[in-house]
């Protein structure tokens, strides 16, 4: 695990409300589950913690890091309904930030071993067209949250559109 994982998760622990970690079979379960293995982001997060609230406890946290049994298909969490009128199969809400939106992590492209998370926006799923990519891995993301003090920060990103 990288060292900057590694104090990630230090301040996950002290500033925010994880829950407790995945145990080993809890992942593999997952991974059989869902077709998937998670990469090492992913899985170091899950053997710290099996999903956090950040900033605050719900109902009112910013965001919700799902536990590895909450992870579904976007199209699922998002559109209620497994059908691929709502989106791809590889993609899966990963982390809830309120008002039926989710932090989404595409498994059908990997770069360098690792996901990229997208924008799952309630109101404009699945069209391609706003459903931005808003980190290159869980990382990268996890960083960005918690300089974030709670706001979506990729909102405020230049999109082009």
């Amino acid at each position: 695990m990288a060292a900057p994982m590694i104090r990630l998760l230090e301040e996950v622990s002290r500033d925010h409300f994880p829950y407790p970690p995945a145990m080993p079979e809890e992942i593999e379960a997952f991974e059989q589950r869902v077709g998937w293995r998670l990469d090492q982001d992913l899985r170091a997060f899950y053997l710290h913690c099996n999903g956090a609230e950040l900033f605050k406890r719900l109902p009112d946290a910013p965001y919700q890091m799902l536990p590895l049994s909450e992870i579904v298909r976007a199209r699922v969490a998002i559109r209620r309904e497994d059908d691929a009128q709502w989106g791809p199969a590889s993609m899966y809400a990963l982390c809830d930030v309120q008002d039926g939106n989710y932090v989404v992590v595409d498994v059908a492209r990997q770069q360098n071993g690792r996901y990229p998370l997208f924008d799952g926006d309630h109101e404009t799923w699945p069209n391609p067209a706003y459903c931005q990519q808003i980190a290159s891995c869980f990382s990268e993301f996890l960083e960005e949250v918690l300089r974030s003090k709670g706001r979506s920060y990729w909102l405020s990103r230049p999109t082009g559109h």
